[in-house]
């Protein structure tokens, strides 16, 4: 017995009594149909059982179903959250992902971008490995890119990144709610656009509470469990009744609440302590499991995929876009 043939856009087109490129444009939802021809080429379609395969769909619509994803993340401890996210997006859209690392170098970088476009990638997400703003590579580019967790420098392009300055009055308005008052913050290098925008989250909360920072200033250092060490000193010497601390990241909160238990505090009864990044490998084996504020890298991932879907039908939507994150209660705070 013959294995039974499967349907063409020719034989939905006959049956619908219309031509090819009709058929294929009702069926793509591209280019001006008449809403009953439409209705006719889909009721002919289910009557034949017709299913265009990804080469078919790539064809009659002039793409390819693929996209690029280049990261600049060589560690990958906040890239992959995010490329994880937008490969979920693209798997449910049946999209071919090509990911390419430039490891931080932009002549590496331009060369991805080359090759990508060789391929004929229908769309381009570009993956930082901080939230400091970078140069753009959509000037001149034939497809539509958008950025993820690194924001681009030019307005005109489509960016989403993680809203650090509210993430950070999250987690001072959490310990407030504690009835905690003489609060700190500990954070990374001043240069890092992340460390200026928590730091300014935790000021805006504590203002809006009528209340200034515990030891007068931020203290800004390294991402490093080393300078959350040298850090608990500072405070406990600048002043000894601070009853919490605003972490810039999970490793400052780590070695933060090393020294403070070796100083005779206990955490979170004498020093609630809160950190940033959720880095479960780091914040679930603190003593204690410490309380964190989560970037939802792998949501902003997704979000950005979904978004580049939109930029390749011709909808983007320009600007930086600032995604929520949320507060993850361990016993570092309660």
């Amino acid at each position: 017995m013959a294995p039974q043939r499967h349907a063409t856009i020719t034989d939905v087109a006959t049956r619908a009594g219309v031509s090819i490129a009709t058929a294929s444009k009702a069926l793509n939802g591209r280019g001006q149909v008449r809403a009953e021809t439409r209705e006719r080429v889909f009721r002919a379609a289910e009557e034949l059982s017709f299913r265009p395969n990804a080469l078919a769909r790539g064809l009659l619509s002039g793409q390819t179903r693929t996209v690029g994803l280049l990261t600049s993340d060589s560690v990958g401890r906040f890239g992959i959250p995010v490329l994880l996210g937008a490969e979920d997006a693209f798997g449910a859209g049946e999209m071919a992902v090509l990911l390419c690392d430039a490891r931080g170098d932009a002549i590496r970088e331009q060369h991805h971008v080359r090759t990508l476009l060789t391929r004929r990638v229908d769309g381009l997400i570009v993956v930082g490995e901080s939230t400091d703003p970078r140069p753009s590579v959509s000037r001149d580019l034939p497809i539509p890119v958008v950025y993820a967790y690194a924001p681009s420098q030019d307005p005109a392009d489509v960016s989403f990144v993680p809203d650090d300055v509210d993430g950070a009055a999250q987690a001072v308005r959490h310990l407030l709610t504690l009835g905690r008052r003489r609060i700190a913050h500990v954070t990374g290098p001043t240069h890092y656009q992340a460390a200026r925008e928590r730091a300014a989250g935790v000021a805006s909360a504590l203002e809006e509470a009528g209340l200034s920072l515990s030891g007068g200033q931020v203290l800004y250092g390294a991402w490093s469990q080393r300078w959350g060490r040298q850090a608990a000193d500072v405070i406990l010497r600048a002043d000894p009744e601070t009853d919490a601390v605003v972490c810039g990241s999970d490793q400052i909160a780590a070695g933060l609440m090393e020294t403070v238990r070796e100083r005779g505090r206990r955490v979170p009864e004498d020093l609630a302590v809160v950190g940033y990044d959720n880095w479960e490998v780091l914040s679930t084996e603190t003593r204690p499991p410490l309380t964190t504020i989560d970037m939802n890298l792998e949501a902003l991932g997704r979000t950005a995929a979904q978004h580049l879907f939109a930029a390749i039908d011709g909808r983007a939507t320009p600007g930086v876009h600032r995604m929520p994150c949320r507060l993850v209660i361990r016993d570092s705070t309660v």
